[in-house]
């Protein structure tokens, strides 16, 4: 919960990402949140992308607009700390997603909608 909240205002990190964060979120709503994808109530999945050594939050990865009948979903990334940007961790962590997505959901397309601007979204793949 600290993690998210120390980007989830943070313009330089949140510009890149969609529109719902184009207003600043109160902890109320970053904890619903959080509440909602652990209990299962949201219709998206979201994942931790975390350290494999400290197991330290890095940021998040989800996939949402899932189809199940037509076989596709979006996802979506963020990696919460300007500290973590141009290490590896979000193509790692969409190696990781893309082989669930294909290997275990039965997914055969998997869409990522990236800003003109965002040049480092585009080395990602």
């Amino acid at each position: 919960m600290d993690a998210i909240r120390q980007w989830v205002n943070d313009p330089e990190i949140t510009s890149t990402l969609s529109d719902i964060f184009l207003y600043s979120h109160s902890r109320l709503e970053t904890e619903s949140f959080v509440r909602m994808n652990m209990e299962g109530k949201s219709s998206n999945k979201s994942f931790v992308i975390a350290s494999k050594d400290t197991l330290d939050y890095i940021g998040q990865i989800e996939l949402y607009a899932i189809n199940m009948k037509n076989r596709h979903a979006s996802l979506a990334i963020v990696i919460g700390s300007k500290d973590n940007l141009g290490k590896g961790y979000g193509s790692e962590a969409i190696g990781v997603l893309q082989k669930f997505v294909f290997e275990e959901m039965n997914l055969n397309r998997l869409e990522l909608d990236v800003y003109e601007f965002n040049a480092r979204a585009t080395t990602v793949i």
